[in-house]
């Protein structure tokens, strides 16, 4: 009997002490971080994907068919107006100018010729010893040589700008690309055919991005003309820095693209750094509007359930309740809130499996700031 006892006694402060060890547990309230609802005037940008071009961009092609001779220029360099990029073999068109040459000096003597069986028979027909039908032969001979000079002459015009095309020179001062043809390549004047380099103002330089047609819309309906051409354009280089030079709006294309339903668009921006190299894919952000005191918050503060945005604010008592809210554009890393919530309310920043509605909290102020961008 005395042993039953004991293990009953123990057995009950067992009891006890779970019993203890459940209500220490029941009673301990989990801390949670919380951030105040903010109200700021907003800023609301649209971005574009855009592309950069020289500011002059000149596709050199070659406009007479030869095997390149030489080379005159290092890839990538700046070459000069004027200067001579490429050489092509000129053989077969020397022999044409030479042709063209002889050619003129033939109608030349014949010409001569021609003047003197004019300069004959004039005398001789007003003596009536040649009728005037011999005359007007002679004239039409010696008109016909002109003639012949006038034709020959132009001949061998061509043939020397022919020739002049084997000697291929920079049409602009710019940045040169690579060679697309070597030493000892065939080239074409084929319509078609790739060009063999491109030269490149590196001035001012064009970005140009396509808009939605929705955007296109909303702007025109929303600005001026006026405004719209002193909007500034900024620029979000590949790593996500923001390019230190703004643009301004240039123009934009005359139709909707039908298969794309978007418009080109294009704007510049000056370069003075010469950072910007034609090619490069960057965003293009436009202030689209500004939102006045709006109510925004740090999106890990806001869960999405299919279509349902939802937060769970702290009363005053810390006391923790999901509540269902209204987005709008998202500010950086924060949502602009339309509806659902107040400025000053606190707002937590934890997911909805680790809380219940109306569980006891201790609410952590985390510092926050609200200073961001916003973009659609």
């Amino acid at each position: 009997m005395k042993s039953i006892h004991v293990v009953l006694v123990g057995s009950c402060l067992l009891s006890a002490m779970a019993c203890k060890d459940k209500k220490e547990a029941a009673t301990v309230i989990p801390e949670v971080n919380v951030v105040p609802v903010g109200q700021k005037n907003i800023a609301v940008y649209s971005e574009f994907v855009g592309q950069t071009f020289g500011q002059t961009d000149v596709e050199i092609k070659p406009r007479v068919e030869g095997w390149i001779q030489s080379i005159h220029f290092q890839e990538g360099s700046e070459v000069k107006k004027g200067q001579l990029l490429y050489v092509i073999q000129d053989d077969e068109l020397r022999d044409r100018e030479q042709a063209a040459m002889a050619r003129l000096a033939e109608a030349n003597i014949m010409a001569v010729k021609a003047k003197s069986d004019l300069d004959r028979v004039k005398p001789l027909t007003e003596m009536n010893a040649l009728s005037k039908r011999d005359l007007d032969a002679a004239q039409a001979s010696y008109d016909a040589q002109k003639q012949s000079i006038v034709a020959a002459q132009a001949a061998l015009n061509n043939a020397r700008t022919q020739l002049s095309y084997t000697r291929v020179t920079s049409p602009l001062t710019g940045t040169i690309g690579v060679s697309k043809v070597q030493v000892g390549d065939y080239v074409r004047n084929a319509a078609g055919d790739e060009p063999i380099t491109t030269v490149s103002a590196l001035g001012a330089m064009r970005v140009r991005f396509p808009i939605t047609e929705n955007d296109y819309l909303k702007f025109s309906q929303s600005m001026t003309p006026a405004q719209l051409r002193d909007l500034e354009v900024q620029f979000i280089l590949n790593d996500g820095s923001v390019f230190p030079e703004k643009g301004k709006l240039d123009f934009a294309n005359r139709e909707i693209d039908p298969t794309t339903g978007s418009l080109l668009v294009q704007a510049l921006v000056p370069n003075k750094s010469r950072f910007l190299r034609p090619g490069q894919f960057l965003k293009v952000r436009i202030k689209a509007e500004e939102i006045a005191n709006a109510i925004i918050v740090p999106q890990q503060a806001v869960n999405q359930m299919q279509n349902v945005y939802m937060t769970f604010v702290v009363n005053d008592s810390n006391k923790i309740n999901p509540r269902p809210v209204q987005v709008g554009q998202r500010s950086g890393s924060n949502w602009v809130i339309r509806e659902g919530l107040k400025p000053g309310e606190k707002v937590a920043l934890v997911g909805n499996a680790m809380i219940k509605p109306g569980m006891q909290v201790k609410p952590v102020a985390k510092p926050y700031s609200y200073d961001s961008t916003t973009s659609r």
